[in-house]
């Protein structure tokens, strides 16, 4: 019998795939400008006090705790956020093709556990002009205890066959992934059921920062 790569997330970043089923929407949502979207930017103006003073709005320590995190993801991806070379080059190879209302889904197999800077999988967007960074997305083989990330919410993905074309067939069991998908590519790994938990910091989600899907995506849908 053909050996098979099996995917764990012990030393393996997690045979993850971003497609997490809709979750509960995030409390928190980071407002950023799409590339190449073409739509209007909306700021909002600071309160004004009765001396025209501007007043700085006060942040609860949980509020200011995330967005630290975020701007540390953000810092952290930025060199990937246009260009899907340079994460090529760092180690994400194509796990999904493109997936409705999310993207494609790129793994870094080298990388394990939750760090903030460092994602498991992005997410991208084929937009007319290029690749545009939508998501940045972790997985875990069970619920995590405590949320990585304040308030977060999670989707899930079942057991499934990669190739290495994006080609995915969901399968249990390990041992009866074909080599080739239909589409003729190499079969890459498997893994197991997993939990998923995307963050939108790279594009804006009206679902929420944590949604697994992204209505403002769908013009990208046919890839």
């Amino acid at each position: 019998m053909t050996r098979m790569r099996i995917v764990s997330l012990g030393g393996l970043a997690a045979a993850a795939l971003a497609v997490g089923l809709p979750m509960l929407p995030a409390q928190a949502q980071t407002t950023v400008i799409p590339h190449g979207s073409g739509a209007p930017v909306q700021v909002s103006q600071p309160h004004q006090g009765p001396a025209g003073h501007t007043m700085a709005m006060s942040a609860d320590p949980l509020s200011l705790g995330i967005a630290g995190q975020l701007a540390a993801a953000r810092a952290a991806t930025g060199k990937y956020a246009t260009n899907l070379a340079k994460a090529k080059a760092a180690g994400y190879m194509i796990i999904t093709k493109m997936m409705p209302n999310m993207g494609f889904h790129f793994l870094n197999p080298n990388i394990a556990g939750f760090n903030v800077r460092k994602p498991q999988i992005l997410v991208y967007e084929h937009t007319r002009t290029g690749w545009q960074l939508g998501a940045l997305e972790w997985v875990f083989t069970k619920m995590p205890k405590n949320p990585p990330l304040p308030n977060a919410t999670f989707g899930s993905f079942p057991a499934a066959c990669h190739y290495a074309d994006g080609t995915f067939i969901p399968d249990q069991n390990a041992n009866s992934c074909a080599k080739k998908a239909p589409s003729g590519a190499k079969f890459t790994f498997w893994h197991p059921d997993l939990i998923t938990m995307h963050v939108w910091v790279w594009y804006p989600n009206p679902a929420g920062l944590f949604s697994s899907t992204n209505p403002l995506v769908a013009p990208f849908n046919k890839g």
